[in-house]
């Protein structure tokens, strides 16, 4: 029997009726001919509280304490789960990342899926059970509780797709569907009907907060279907899914902004071969994910190295490169917390021209003043003034027509 894996985000599984309506949807998966699995979040705003709770104790908590902690949210709403579905007349078992052996490293907040064990999910299944899985969380060879971080719960759901072969991943969420960009911030913003793995995951990995970016990753890396859509209706959603010749008729298929950013710019390091290694060598010992790196020469002899980085991993970062600028011959670190970056995405940008031209245009008549500029094979983004992101945002929206459809725009 074919699998289909369904996860519900907190908003989804808010309250007694938003479960037993997810609960719902499983069963009728099952109906249709489905073995399934189902991904839960914590609830509503649970994993805040819990956020809440632990800091009223402790500014600055142990991380291995805090997995401990956040990760009882999930396990909450999979017993909650299946107490439902049990209640509904279906057989249903819960089961934490523990239990299934979701195996990650040891980076306490922000793991990695290593391995996971479905033999006990298969066992369920093949005895007519809805398997429920708490999203979010692991265990490293320590056997410690794990977590993947915000919104790692996606992450969870995409990985248990590929280790089950399923023939796709529902992601339900209290959206129906992903944007050309933020609708909250954009009110014109269009659905796109799919969107490819590449150009899901620049727009995740650059703040869209409909997807994590590392669930992204493991769709792309197994060719897992994602299709994000609704809890509330039955409508179709977007389909994330390999490249098709037809995308790339498209310059921009959508734009993001990012504001919990920082940006750290070492001063006049020595311009030498191996410098670079050593800094960012130390950055990710500290288990600091850096986004855009740029260098600049000044001379022969000196050159400028900036990074940006979220805001939650700026003290870590801090010390490190305290640990490291003598090393480097660093003269001074210049740290910016009050910045935004605005990005558009879009495999077309691979065989356009243009689309620098009308960015920068766009952001020069709305004048945005630009920190700094970096790109990818298919991605611009623009480091600006946090004050101005909003606004250069609804700027460069408006230049690239993301308020219509793919087919009815002129780019």
């Amino acid at each position: 029997m074919p699998i289909v894996v369904q996860k519900f985000g907190g908003t989804s599984v808010a309250n007694a009726e938003k479960i037993k309506r997810a609960a719902q949807r499983a069963i009728n998966a099952f109906k249709e001919g489905n073995q399934v699995v189902v991904v839960a979040s914590a609830r509503g705003k649970q994993t805040d509280e819990l956020v809440a709770d632990a800091l009223e104790l402790n500014s600055n908590p142990p991380k291995r304490e805090m997995d401990m902690l956040l990760s009882t949210g999930e396990q909450q709403t999979v017993s909650l789960m299946a107490m439902a579905l049990d209640s509904m007349g279906h057989k249903a078992i819960s089961f934490t990342g523990t239990q299934i052996r979701m195996m990650t490293d040891g980076a306490h907040s922000k793991a990695r899926i290593i391995s996971i064990d479905a033999d006990r999910i298969h066992e369920k299944l093949d005895s007519d059970h809805i398997v429920i899985v708490a999203g979010f969380q692991g265990m490293d060879d320590h056997d410690d509780i794990t977590t993947l971080g915000r919104g790692g719960s996606d992450t969870s759901a995409v990985a248990l797709a590929a280790a089950l072969n399923a023939k796709v991943c529902e992601i339900y969420t209290d959206v129906d569907g992903i944007y050309t960009t933020d609708p909250r911030l954009y009110k014109k913003a269009a659905k796109m009907d799919q969107i490819s793995y590449d150009e899901m995951l620049e727009l995740a990995s650059l703040g869209a907060g409909v997807m994590h970016s590392r669930a992204v990753e493991f769709g792309k890396k197994y060719e897992v279907n994602i299709h994000v859509r609704s809890s509330l209706t039955n409508d179709p959603g977007t389909l994330i899914t390999e490249e098709v010749p037809k995308m790339e008729g498209i310059l921009v298929s959508g734009a993001t902004i990012q504001k919990e950013l920082a940006k750290i710019t070492l001063v006049s390091i020595d311009n030498t071969p191996g410098n670079a290694a050593k800094v960012f060598s130390h950055i990710a010992k500290a288990h600091v994910s850096v986004n855009d790196i740029i260098q600049v020469e000044i001379n022969a002899e000196k050159a400028n190295l900036s990074f940006t980085l979220a805001k939650s991993d700026l003290i870590d970062a801090k010390k490190a490169i305290e640990e490291i600028k003598e090393e480097v011959h660093c003269e001074s670190v210049f740290v910016r917390d009050d910045i935004a970056e605005v990005s558009v995405v879009g495999v077309g940008m691979r065989s356009h021209c243009g689309v620098a031209d009308t960015m920068f245009h766009a952001l020069s008549e709305a004048k945005v003043n630009i920190d700094s500029i970096t790109t990818s094979e298919i991605r611009i983004s623009c480091i600006v003034d946090k004050d101005h992101g909003e606004k250069a945002l609804i700027a460069v929206c408006d230049a690239f027509e993301l308020d219509k459809p793919i087919d009815k725009r002129s780019n």
